[in-house]
């Protein structure tokens, strides 16, 4: 059975399952963050058959979150390092791995982020750069952005119509909000 492709929604968040919705590809991403390059790390690491790990490599590889680097002529060895695409996928491990220690943990923590100057364990919260605010309902909504459709401008504005009465808000192409 063949799934459904996310690639030509207009939702970023389809559009980014569509590079790492599956489970060996986040593995990897987070493997890779965590300094590992090559082939049998990965395998020895995750445990993955070789075959599925060729298939989501080179999946990583074709949506620009790793490249793929020689290091070895004879015989011919890859590596596998990670793009800034791929470095920016860090926020989205940290914010599984918060999630995950706080809901499916209940032994405690195995794994901790922690602050690597003093050594003690750390929160992650998203933050608004602008403000330093942490971003938390009701104070932050999704809205339609400057290229959204009509229909995703209708979704959202009445989204924000049933969080804030009278309220249709949209975004500016310089990302500024305007009510109407």
């Amino acid at each position: 059975m063949q799934r459904k492709s996310f690639g030509q929604m207009v939702c970023p968040i389809a559009r980014s399952l569509e590079r790492v919705g599956e489970w060996w590809s986040i593995l990897i991403l987070r493997d890779a963050l965590h300094g590992l390059t090559r082939f049998d790390q990965f395998q020895r690491s995750l445990g993955i058959a070789p075959n599925i790990l060729t298939r989501r490599l080179n999946a990583l590889v074709e949506a620009g979150l790793l490249e793929r680097r020689r290091y070895s002529e004879r015989p011919p060895r890859y590596e596998y390092v990670l793009t800034a695409r791929g470095r920016d996928f860090r926020p989205v491990v940290v914010a599984l791995f918060a999630w995950g220690n706080k809901h499916f943990a209940p032994e405690g923590a195995s794994v901790l982020l922690v602050n690597t100057k003093t050594g003690d364990a750390v929160d992650p919260i998203l933050v608004d750069r602008a403000t330093g605010r942490p971003i938390k309902e009701p104070e932050y909504a999704f809205a339609a952005g400057p290229a959204a459709s009509e229909r995703t401008r209708r979704k959202y504005a009445s989204a924000s119509r049933a969080t804030v009465p009278g309220r249709q808000d949209s975004i500016t192409a310089d990302g500024k909000r305007t009510a109407r």
